[in-house]
């Protein structure tokens, strides 16, 4: 027979028991929680800024209209994605191999946001700025490397204010980079023949 004492272990020990499983799965709940998001994350990820060009895909060659060979107009650009809170854009072009080091040749600031790119040779959005260059002009330079495959980056900045004020090759980085809400690029390269 069992007695009431061993009658009250035994339903502590179940109750016990059940408390320990009903715990676990209080705690199990977040770490599925989290780990549903995990799932979710990569489809949120899908909508990251995007920056193409119909003259050339990411990594490969620009034609030689675009650069100082031919018509040294260029490339249409494209964009999408923009993140919601930005208040406008920036655009800057590149050789960062260039022997006198980093050469600038096409930089744009203030493009409103409505803006969803820059057709082939221009023009440029309503308000936007072209920002003197490496080659001492305020437009579009192409590529025009001295020997060899140089690598060019079409860096497209989102940022957070409307309009940037007093930027030039010297302090560029450091003004659009203390705004930048996001960014992407698109890398082309170029040999001349």
């Amino acid at each position: 027979a069992i007695t009431m004492e061993t009658y009250f272990k035994k339903t502590l020990v179940v109750m016990g028991m059940l408390a320990m499983l009903t715990g676990c799965q209080t705690q199990s709940a977040p770490s599925e929680n989290k780990a549903g998001k995990n799932k979710k994350e990569p489809k949120q990820k899908e909508a990251v800024m995007q920056l193409t060009s119909s003259a050339f895909k990411h990594g490969q060659p620009i034609p030689a209209r675009f650069t100082c060979d031919g018509e040294d107009v260029s490339p249409a650009l494209a964009w999408s994605n923009i993140p919601a809170a930005t208040k406008s854009l920036a655009l800057v072009c590149d050789d960062p191999a260039a022997p006198a080091g980093n050469w600038i040749h096409w930089m744009v600031v203030n493009i409103p946001v409505t803006a969803a790119g820059i057709p082939e040779n221009g023009p440029l959005p309503e308000g936007a700025l072209e920002i003197k260059n490496s080659f001492g002009k305020t437009a579009y330079g192409g590529p025009c490397p001295p020997s060899g495959t140089h690598r060019y980056f079409f860096k497209l900045y989102a940022l957070d204010t409307p309009q940037l004020e007093n930027v030039n090759l010297n302090n560029y980085k450091s003004v659009i980079l203390r705004h930048t809400q996001d960014s992407v690029e698109l890398l082309g390269t170029y040999q001349r023949k």
